[in-house]
């Protein structure tokens, strides 16, 4: 069988690696087509994981084994199932988007620019694909790395301070995983995942592993209150490190709810369920109101990513089916339309060089295509009925409606705040008089910006007119994921 997976892996880190051969400034030219060649090959070699995917099944598939460190028991191990393969399609998709991204306006250090995204994309594919605890971790952990030198040599005025703040935000939280990772190894004497689902824990011992995961994966989340670091991370990236930040690292961190802390420790998760819903709500409304008061369209765009992974949160916690697939689907979605926001707002600073709101008005007077593309990408922010932003909201509070009336009118009052500062922002930005002389003389998008919006623009539209095919790949093993869960281990 092709091992896909180990493809989807390692074809983007030697492509980038080939991009660091390169190196040279003058050279530039050479290295984007060779990160765009190494990004669309490395898109390429995920699709069959779609296309033969078995939806009958909760069983993992495409599954790879080899010996790593055998005094140990480390090994090698990969495999997907419906909750994590669609999450390496939507990583390599945007690591194509972000290299085009990045194509004329990364005009420094190109070659290893382009490297670090390669590179991070083939490691956050390991992560969604390890079924080995110490593989998981090696992948999650240098993944760090790349984002890390992203943030720190091509970010704003300030990268250095953001660069730190991302860093030992989540290196702290990881370093508690870790020791969780060791303590399961020592009652099981296997780092296999799917194994520590069946280990009898007490509750005494499964406490303090969910809080030593619980930490670690809500700093990615980021949720609230370990959510501070974000909006420094955004406002500093490039336009290309904010996208692949909100659409793919954000999701991994949710990613180790499903993957760790429900299925390993689900008695002192259903215990704690109402802590995490209590979180949940405060990152959803709480932060809603944050948004509100932005002058930088990038922090508000960060703000909203992290109101909506509340959602997400909130989704797993209420353990039904419908709660969970709309949290799988609402994590797919922002991956979308988090990324389009993030490129509609550098696009527009690569012709203005700022981010301030006040500095715009009028845009669509000189840039009547952008401003119908981030209408559409606004509107999905929102959660429009038809966009892809309406289908995870929609099936997390009709399952919180199910669970407690009050808790889906709370969980509700995110479609009007969300609505609030997005079209506020978009209002602002975009509609009334040309104010400023720079406003003016804006040229609107080119070829290449028309077509990675189109792109996005597809997928938003695709997914929340016919979300099903999406859905059915991730039912099974959702509903194998709430029957682990339902399992005491008491």
């Amino acid at each position: 069988m092709t091992p896909y997976l180990s493809l989807s892996i390692w074809v983007p880190i030697a492509a980038g690696l080939a991009v660091l051969g390169v190196g040279r400034d003058r050279d530039a030219a050479f290295a984007r087509w060779i990160a765009l060649t190494g990004a669309v090959a490395g898109f390429l070699v995920t699709i069959p994981l779609y296309a033969h995917f078995d939806t009958a099944t909760s069983a993992m598939q495409f599954v790879e084994y080899a010996s790593w460190i055998p005094r140990f028991g480390i090994h090698y191990h990969v495999g997907v199932d419906g909750i994590s393969v669609l999450f390496i399609l939507l990583n390599s998709l945007m690591t194509v988007l972000v290299v085009w991204a990045g194509w004329e306006v990364i005009t420094t250090r190109v070659a290893q620019y382009m490297a670090a995204f390669l590179i991070m994309s083939g490691l956050m594919n390991g992560v969604f694909c390890a079924l080995d605890g110490i593989l998981f971790y090696v992948f999650f952990e240098a993944m760090l790395i790349p984002m890390y030198l992203i943030i720190g040599v091509w970010g704003g005025p300030n990268r250095v301070y953001a660069a730190m703040k991302f860093f030992l935000y989540t290196l702290l939280g990881s370093l508690l995983m870790l020791v969780a990772l060791i303590y399961l190894y020592s009652v099981s004497e296997s780092f296999e995942i799917l194994e520590w689902y069946k280990v009898p824990l007490e509750m005494g011992a499964q406490i303090p592993l969910w809080i030593a995961f619980f930490l670690a994966f809500a700093v990615k989340v980021p949720m609230w209150p370990v959510h501070t670091w974000l909006p420094d991370a955004h406002v500093e990236a490039p336009t290309g490190g904010s996208v692949v930040l909100a659409a793919i690292t954000l999701k991994i961190g949710a990613y180790g709810f499903v993957r760790f802390i429900l299925p390993i420790v689900p008695d002192a998760s259903r215990y704690l369920s109402g802590f995490v819903i209590t979180l949940s709500l405060i990152a959803v409304v709480y932060i809603g109101f944050v948004a509100l008061v932005q002058t930088d369209m990038k922090k508000l765009i960060a703000y909203s990513s992290i109101s909506h992974m509340g959602f997400v949160t909130l989704g797993f916690f209420l353990y039904s089916q419908l709660g969970v697939e709309g949290a799988l689907a609402q994590m797919l979605s922002h991956g979308f339309v988090s990324a389009a926001m993030f490129l509609c707002v550098g696009v527009m600073y690569d012709r203005m060089h700022s981010r301030q709101i006040a500095d715009y008005g009028g845009v669509v007077n000189t840039m009547p295509k952008f401003a119908a593309f981030m209408m559409l990408f606004a509107m999905a922010n929102a959660g429009l009925p038809g966009t892809s932003g309406f289908v995870g909201e929609f099936l997390v509070i009709l399952a919180a409606v199910k669970a407690d009336f009050w808790l889906g009118f709370a969980a509700a009052v995110t479609l009007i705040l969300g609505a609030a500062y997005t079209l506020w922002m978009y209002k602002r930005v975009i509609f009334g008089p040309v104010a400023n002389a720079n406003v003016a003389k804006l040229t609107d998008i080119g070829r290449r910006e028309f077509w990675l919006l189109t792109v996005l623009a597809v997928a938003v539209l695709g997914m929340g007119l016919w979300p099903k095919p999406l859905i059915d790949v991730m039912h099974v093993s959702v509903a194998n994921l709430l029957q682990t869960v339902a399992r005491s281990k008491l």
